[in-house]
């Protein structure tokens, strides 16, 4: 690409979309973690959740449902293209954990460091939708 850089400034990240194939399921699931319903499109089949600390996230309600939440992104032996997951930062990655156990959502990942600045664990929505959390850590000095 011999094309200028973007002239326009990217200022910060909005929201992810999540599809999914049950909305009353998934809003259950996502009010567990935390988020709220803040707005609903209904003629885009989504609506938008916040976090009390204003992270964003839309639910994407046009999901078709697959046999054991099969995740075509993950799942599958061909890797294709695509998001595969979002990442959130949270202040307590333990009382996460604790919290998920309790609750019998399973971790299917971690918690474990990834490179020097974070501890990470992941989860899947019902749908298999993965969701990654991260606790910071501080910076190694060089």
């Amino acid at each position: 690409m011999n094309n200028p850089a973007n002239p326009a400034r990217i200022l910060a990240y909005d929201h992810i979309g999540i599809r999914v194939s049950d909305g009353p399921r998934a809003m259950a699931f996502y009010q567990a973690l935390g988020f709220t319903e803040s707005a609903r499109f209904s003629a885009h089949e989504a609506n938008e959740m916040l976090s009390p600390d204003g992270v964003r996230i839309n639910l994407i309600f046009n999901g078709a449902r697959r046999p054991a939440a099969h995740n075509v992104l993950l799942d599958a032996p061909v890797k294709l293209p695509g998001i595969t997951h979002p990442a959130f930062i949270v202040d307590d990655l333990a009382a996460l954990q604790a919290w998920l156990e309790a609750e019998g959502i399973t971790i299917t990942e971690g918690p474990h460091p990834i490179g020097p600045r974070r501890v990470a664990l992941f989860i899947r929505d019902p749908d298999g939708n993965v969701l990654e959390f991260n606790q910071l850590t501080a910076e190694p000095r060089p």
